[in-house]
């Protein structure tokens, strides 16, 4: 059998092309920003992760041109031999010292953060508990470990309990779950979760990426917000929605630390953040440190949106954090509703199966502090006018499509 097989029977993207659906790899012309030029047209940016708006920020830019003229291009190493810069120093203690942790350790990305610190602290020995809609990140950081991986249903703390009860005494336990749900826009059970991680004495991960800069004193965070810091063992976050650029990292105990900087390969085997990358990061965290308002704007923002889609009789699911899912059922009518917002000016992110249950597919809107209410009307309007007018009446006999 030829290994390339599975490739040359992949259709399904020339399919959705031949029939003008394709929804990925849109390019910008411009900055990410709440209005882009993308392909040509105006639209209106409701899908993006820049929560805090400061991807154009101009003392993040300028501190990212800075970082560029000092020190270079790139790092040519990790972080574990030539690749440290003082600047990295800096950011991880400004990090920690911003989550009330005693240290921090930054990763080349967020995906790469969950991998390198879950399958660092996680053994043969050892049993993974997740939730179900944790992110990929997770599950493949669960999978390099070689931990027995256990998973409940999403935020169901009666079947996370039975989970943790089927766990023989001589196991150690890691409890990992997102703060925030990057498809649902909900928070995690935190205050039962760290109950039971007490109880059964586990240890506990909070993925907080959508997180970070949203929720909790001054954007701190989701353990932040239900007040649990000193209960949360790892937090991760990654610098690519509200810092504004790209990296990861994870704050706990100095000791804990320590220990996942020199026993993680994907940390000691990948190269460092960038130079500019890492002043800009730095930079967003300090803007966030001197304007704590700008989670409260955020929030917001995506309150006036949830209102202004629910006056105009959109099919939104309930959600807490600047992520607000539209019901659209059918994958394929996820891709006419995407294209058509796209045509008239509004971007948004299809979620189909497998990021989503078969039947349960999504619109997946998210917003920015710099988002106005006006562009928040200007774009209910055009997705009022999209599900009115456009899509396709969603028929409940047929959980999946194909074209």
């Amino acid at each position: 059998m030829d290994l390339f097989e599975k490739c040359h029977n992949y259709k399904l993207v020339d399919q959705l092309k031949e029939a003008d659906l394709y929804p990925y790899f849109h390019y910008l012309e411009s900055g990410q920003d709440i209005v882009v030029n993308m392909e040509g047209h105006r639209v209106i940016m409701i899908g993006s992760n820049n929560y805090l708006g400061l991807t154009n920020h101009p003392e993040v830019v300028e501190a990212g041109i800075k970082a560029f003229e000092k020190y270079g291009s790139g790092c040519s190493g990790s972080r574990f031999l030539n690749g440290t810069l003082d600047m990295h120093m800096q950011l991880e203690s400004e990090l920690a010292s911003f989550l009330h942790k005693e240290a921090a350790c930054t990763f080349s990305t967020g995906f790469m953060s969950n991998l390198g610190i879950i399958s660092a602290i996680a053994g043969r020995n050892d049993v993974i508990i997740c939730d179900k809609e944790s992110h990929a990140s997770i599950y493949d950081g669960c999978r390099l470990s070689y931990a027995k991986l256990l998973r409940y249903d999403h935020n169901d703390m009666a079947d996370l309990e039975r989970q943790l009860q089927s766990v023989p005494s001589d196991k150690g336990i890691l409890i990992v779950t997102d703060g925030v749900f990057s498809m649902g826009g909900d928070l995690c059970n935190l205050p039962e979760i760290v109950r039971l991680k007490k109880k059964y004495g586990a240890r506990l991960l909070i993925d907080d990426a959508h997180g970070l800069g949203v929720f909790g004193e001054g954007g701190r965070g989701t353990a932040s917000h239900f007040g649990l810091e000193d209960d949360v063992d790892i937090i991760m976050n990654t610098f690519s929605k509200s810092l504004a650029s790209l990296g990861g990292s994870m704050s706990a105990d100095k000791e804990v630390v320590n220990y996942i900087k020199h026993n993680s390969r994907p940390f000691i085997f990948a190269a460092s953040i960038t130079p500019a990358n890492t002043a800009c990061a730095l930079k967003a965290l300090q803007i966030l440190e001197h304007e704590p308002d700008r989670p409260k704007k955020l929030l917001d923002i995506a309150d006036y949106m949830r209102g202004a889609l629910r006056k105009r009789n959109i099919p939104i699911r309930d959600s807490v954090a600047p992520i607000i899912p539209i019901n659209t059922y059918q994958d394929l009518r996820t891709f006419f509703a995407c294209k058509t917002l796209f045509d008239k000016g509004v971007y948004v992110n299809p979620c189909i199966s497998p990021s989503v249950p078969v039947g349960e597919a999504i619109i997946r809107t998210s917003y920015t502090a710099t988002h106005t209410p006006e562009l928040m009307d200007e774009a209910a309007d055009i997705i009022l006018d999209v599900f009115t007018n456009d899509l396709p009446k969603f028929d409940a006999t047929h959980k999946d499509d194909t074209l």
